[in-house]
């Protein structure tokens, strides 16, 4: 026992930092080392010379620590079986339907804004905003200026944000301007 706690308290540290880099964190390092010291006394039958017990020990360690890895990754598959033998319903990560259908009409939305566009000005938005296309890139497409393809950028912008805003804003029977 003596023998055993004086090569475990000369020898850890260095196991400790390398498992470190092989777990990945030092939580999963620390618990992977205290396994690996109650392996190593149990079987300290097995060394044969005091001088190899760092590298028997940092062994144990990498073996316990690809364990811990292994059962980490299948821990969602064994988390999903549960459930099913539960009868529970696993949820999908799928979005809503009202939140798709809200998407879909948004889509649309934005294509009929863009085809509202003059073809001169919906030829930059589409490749600046909607190809995300960089602006030289634009510029030499388009065969134009750099003030060219800003000018066109900024007064598409400003046409979209207009037809946005009134396709967008909320429909009302009644116009309290035309009451006053």
């Amino acid at each position: 026992m003596e023998d055993f706690d004086k090569l475990a308290n000369e020898h850890k540290d260095a196991v400790y930092r390398s498992m470190i880099r092989v777990c990945g964190n030092r939580e999963d390092a620390e618990d992977v080392l205290i396994e690996a010291l109650m392996k190593a006394y149990r079987h300290l039958d097995q060394l044969r010379d005091d001088r190899a017990f760092q590298p028997w020990l940092a062994q144990i360690a990498r073996r316990v620590c690809w364990q811990l890895k292994k059962r980490e990754a299948l821990l969602p598959l064994l988390q999903l079986s549960m459930l099913e033998q539960e009868g529970k319903e696993i949820q999908k990560d799928e979005p809503p339907v009202d939140a798709e259908i809200a998407a879909r009409e948004m889509k649309g939305t934005l294509a009929r804004a863009v085809r509202q566009l003059p073809p001169l000005y919906q030829e930059v938005y589409r490749l600046r905003d909607i190809d995300d296309l960089p602006g030289p890139d634009v510029e030499k497409q388009l065969r134009i200026s750099q003030a060219a393809m800003k000018s066109r950028l900024h007064r598409a912008r400003e046409l979209m944000r207009q037809y946005l805003d009134a396709e967008l804003a909320p429909k009302t029977s009644w116009d309290h301007r035309k009451a006053e």
